[in-house]
């Protein structure tokens, strides 16, 4: 009996002519209909601000645009006020990134490597909060942010109330911490063997070696930020402070269609190029994660 892998069509077949023809359409067929898929709705939503407020709601719809009009992405940006919302999602997502890397990746390896008292009590408790549906907690840490405990302040309409919230990654702290077990024990030795402290092993062997990891971790907590609807919605009352996500519905009663749509590209387009920048790390993580090295 033959050990080998089991295919859908023998290699025999494959090797033919005829077979190799079939294999390729077939390939193609299926790759083209998942780009489609994949690809037409953006298509539609770009092509979809170019047109006139009276052809986007048309039926049946035009594919391609009759005029193509540039305005509506313009007076989104200028009647929608897209960079001050823009920036301020930038400041939300790049605090909210800075202190969960910093909190969870210590948290991580201290769990990891320095295998602390009650580690896998404390470990298993922070994985319990998985079992935690979202929405059950949008009234606690409400509550939480409007009157701090021991100094009594408010985190309304500041910036702190998105990035407090979000260092407290159960799953991002989990994926640090398994990715941290997987580093041999002999590296770590080596370094204090050198003279190296707990934190310079941290800063100088560990991290190096986490890159591919910490690329991921960044991508899920930059984008959780991004898309965040509900719990910035509670935040900011202020509209000047609120970010795109929130500002799009805000503001999008008295705006035309057409114009909408276009705020919608704009606000997409920075989630996108950091997709396309950061894919190869997104990759590499995936198969870090996936083998022992």
């Amino acid at each position: 009996m033959s050990s080998g892998t089991r295919t859908l069509v023998s290699p025999l077949i494959l090797a033919r002519p005829r077979g190799k023809a079939l294999y390729w359409t077939v390939f193609t067929a299926v790759v083209l209909l998942f780009a489609l898929a994949f690809l037409f709705p953006v298509y539609w939503m770009v092509t979809g601000a170019m047109k006139s407020p009276d052809e986007v709601t048309r039926t049946p719809p035009t594919l391609v645009p009759q005029a193509w009009h540039l305005s509506g992405y313009t007076d989104a940006w200028d009647l929608m006020d897209l960079p001050t919302h823009l920036w301020n999602t930038v400041v939300q997502a790049a605090g909210a990134w800075l202190l969960q890397l910093v909190f969870c990746t210590a948290a991580a390896y201290a769990l990891s490597k320095l295998k602390p008292a009650f580690g896998k009590v404390i470990l298993g408790g922070i994985l319990a909060t998985l079992m935690v549906p979202a929405q059950a907690l949008v009234v606690p840490k409400y509550l939480t942010v409007a009157d701090l405990p021991l100094i009594h302040t408010s985190l309304l309409n500041d910036p702190l109330g998105i990035w407090l919230p979000a260092v407290a990654n159960a799953f991002n702290l989990y994926l640090l911490k398994r990715f941290f077990d997987q580093i041999p024990r002999d590296v770590l030795e080596a370094a204090e063997i050198d003279g190296a402290g707990r934190l310079r092993t941290l800063w100088s062997i560990v991290l190096p070696m986490s890159r591919p990891v910490l690329g991921v971790v960044s991508i899920f907590a930059l984008v959780a930020v991004w898309q965040d609807f509900l719990w910035p919605l509670m935040v900011f009352s202020d509209t000047d402070k609120q970010p795109i996500s929130v500002a799009l519905v805000q503001l999008s009663q008295n705006i035309q269609l057409t114009v909408l749509i276009a705020a919608m590209v704009i606000a997409s387009i920075p989630m996108v190029l950091m997709f396309l920048v950061f894919q190869r790390h997104i990759i590499a993580g995936i198969s870090a994660g996936s083998t022992k090295g």
